[in-house]
């Protein structure tokens, strides 16, 4: 009898061994960023980068509420769900970083998530996700008050903006353009044209949750400038030659 309880507490504690080795594999694969993945690559995802948020982003519009999870796998926490549309009524999406292959075999996506504070991460299975890939980028530098876009590494667009005044600075960072609106016959404050970001001002009762967009003006004589509540102001021609060159999922990348 000895020997049988022996043999079954060895054979417990090899099982919980092995659990914990595949928690540390998991962990530590979760903890490393892998290769990029370039642009037009197919094929199964394994451990790897899928977006720079420089030269290569890879997004993805959610196919059901999934719960959003602290780690890659079901044993860790929910901290959110996916959502369908953002607060103006667009489809949703989200910026997907990288892939493991988790503790259950399985894919996991470690995604950006639009909501406070600025920055919020979480995981999501790889069938959570319809994906799609851009190349461009969106660059503001706060103190030039200067905007720019980038396509395959080159810039394609410039502009002199307003950013937010000293008391709603504008929040830098690493986001994404969520959504491109059309403001014809709306606010002239907005212009012609706005696009919606992932990042939040510090105006949680604006409307619309404080969404800080990039937009057009009805007082291009402001700009360059800190003139707003934390959106960018671009002169109304020059928004509407944004229109044409900046995809939903473009990276944006705010500094000082």
């Amino acid at each position: 009898m000895l020997t049988v309880k022996r043999t079954i507490f060895s054979t417990a504690a090899a099982l919980l061994a092995c659990a914990a080795t595949a928690a540390t594999a998991v962990t530590a694969a979760a903890d490393s960023p892998g290769p990029l993945r370039a642009a037009g690559v197919t094929g199964p995802f394994g451990h790897e980068r899928l977006s720079d948020e420089r030269t290569v982003t890879r997004f993805g519009y959610p196919t059901g509420r999934y719960s959003i999870r602290s780690g890659p796998g079901k044993r860790f926490r929910t901290t959110d769900m996916l959502r369908f549309y953002t607060e103006d009524n667009a489809p949703e999406n989200y910026l997907v970083l990288r892939s493991v292959i988790a503790d259950d075999d399985k894919v996991w996506f470690e995604i950006r998530v639009p909501k406070r504070p600025n920055g919020s991460k979480g995981w999501v299975p790889r069938s959570a996700l319809r994906l799609r890939t851009v190349t461009t980028l969106f660059e503001l530098d706060k103190s030039r008050q200067k905007a720019k876009l980038f396509k395959d590494g080159k810039r394609i667009w410039q502009s002199s903006v307003g950013i937010g005044a000293p008391g709603t600075p504008t929040p830098a960072g690493d986001y994404w353009v969520r959504e491109r609106l059309s403001n014809l016959g709306g606010n002239a404050a907005y212009g012609p044209w706005a696009f919606g970001t992932a990042a939040y001002s510090r105006l949680s009762d604006w409307p619309g949750g404080g969404v800080v967009g990039i937009h057009g003006t009805n007082a291009p004589g402001l700009l360059p400038g800190r003139v707003s509540h934390g959106c960018i102001r671009v002169p109304n021609w020059n928004i509407l030659k944004l229109k044409e060159l900046m995809p939903v999922g473009t990276p944006i990348w705010i500094h000082a």
